[in-house]
């Protein structure tokens, strides 16, 4: 089920989910994150950035991502996922600029939603991934191993 405007006030008091620092605005569904950084996105270009806010969720809460709507409406599209229990860190998205214009952020403006979802029962286990406890923008790490077994990278494919 997802929390409403009053239950995510709840578990903040409650110590359930904590942003650091403190939500700008609490939405009737969900929170909105700021932008680390001022930016300039050129049609077709695409960038990484980061939440200013760091978030930390208990073991009985998930979280999904959205791209708030006026930013799409500019042309803007957002890799967005799934933010597992127990998570901690600050959370980095994607940003795509499909539009015509540029699309200008100023650090601290609002560029995404985040919705909680409660768990029907708390997850047994918590996030313990490679991006836990991130700070500022995190490339990807994911690799496959090799059959030489070396590790390479999966965009950049196996070194001579």
């Amino acid at each position: 089920m997802s929390l409403s405007d009053n239950e995510i006030r709840k578990a903040i008091r409650s110590g359930e989910f904590k942003t650091v620092p403190h939500p700008v605005k609490i939405n009737p569904a969900g929170i909105d994150l700021r932008i680390d950084r001022d930016l300039s996105l050129r049609p077709r270009e695409s960038v990484l950035v980061a939440s200013l806010e760091r978030i930390e969720l208990g073991s009985s809460l998930v979280a999904t991502l959205h791209l708030r709507s006026s930013l799409a409406r500019e042309g803007l599209f957002a890799s967005l996922a799934l933010v597992d229990p127990g998570f901690h860190g600050q959370l980095t998205v994607r940003l795509y600029n499909a539009g015509d214009s540029p699309v200008n952020l100023e650090k601290g403006e609002r560029f995404i939603q985040l919705s909680l979802l409660r768990l029907s029962a708390p997850a047994t286990s918590h996030y313990s991934g490679m991006y836990q406890e991130s700070r500022g923008v995190v490339a990807s790490r994911r690799r496959k191993k090799s059959r030489t077994g070396r590790m390479e990278s999966i965009i950049q494919g196996p070194r001579a």
